[in-house]
C-alpha cells in the first residue's frame, strides 16, 4: 500500500492511493469500497488516526501506516 498526500500548509487536501493490492478479485472488490471511505475519513480527520473499515482490516492497516509515513516525511 502506498499513498501520496497533498498538503496546503499542514492541511491535508488530497490523498491518492498510488499502489495497493489488486492481485485477486477479492482484493479489487474490497479496495473499491474501502479506499474511498478511508480517503474521506482521513481528510475529515486531518490525520491517519481513523477507524478501520469493516471487512477491510488489512487494507485499512496498510493505508493508515502508509498515510502516517507520508505525513511524517512531509513534517505534518
Amino acid at each position: 500500500m502506498q499513498v501520496k498526500v497533498t498538503l496546503a500548509g499542514k492541511k491535508i487536501t488530497k490523498i491518492d492511493v498510488v499502489r495497493y493490492p489488486a492481485e485477486s478479485g477479492r482484493d479489487r472488490s474490497i479496495n473499491s469500497y474501502a479506499l474511498p471511505v478511508l480517503n474521506q475519513e482521513a481528510i475529515a480527520a486531518q490525520s491517519a488516526a481513523i477507524d478501520v473499515v469493516s471487512g477491510a482490516t488489512y487494507t485499512s492497516d496498510g493505508y493508515t501506516r502508509s498515510l502516517q509515513s507520508a505525513l511524517d516525511k512531509a513534517g505534518a
